[in-house]
């Protein structure tokens, strides 16, 4: 079970961080990341991490704004986002799948484990 945690509400321009804890497993070998769903939009791929490695990719748009990173010893990821901004308001999937391939990395049907969610609101 993932369970995330550490949304709520920012200003543009504030900085939130999410995290994400497994229990009941270990995130080894897997591909972990984060998903996002506004408001009458598809969920959509924000940012992953290979567990092994540590390799990040990131969606275009948010590249620069937004960094996902690991802490092995919590069995937690973590998703800092800068510079928020009203589009960013949606509600915050973490999410974890094995073996991957790279061409799916923003698949989210490619991600069999879900966390809960948690909402993120930036207000201008």
């Amino acid at each position: 079970q993932l369970q995330a945690s550490g949304g709520g509400s920012a200003q543009a321009g504030d900085s939130l961080g999410l995290s994400c804890t497994a229990s009941g497993r270990t995130f080894r070998g897997y591909t972990t990341g984060w998903f996002r769903q506004a408001p009458g939009k598809e969920r959509e791929f924000v940012a992953t991490i290979k567990w092994n490695g540590g390799h990040t990719y990131y969606a275009d748009s948010l590249r620069g704004r937004f960094t996902i990173s690991r802490d092995i010893a919590k069995n937690t990821i973590y998703l800092q986002m800068n510079n928020l901004k009203p589009e960013d308001t949606a509600v915050y999937y973490c999410a974890a799948g094995g073996s991957i391939i790279l061409s799916n990395i923003r698949n989210r049907q490619a991600y069999d484990h879900w966390g809960q969610g948690t909402l993120v609101t930036v207000s201008s």
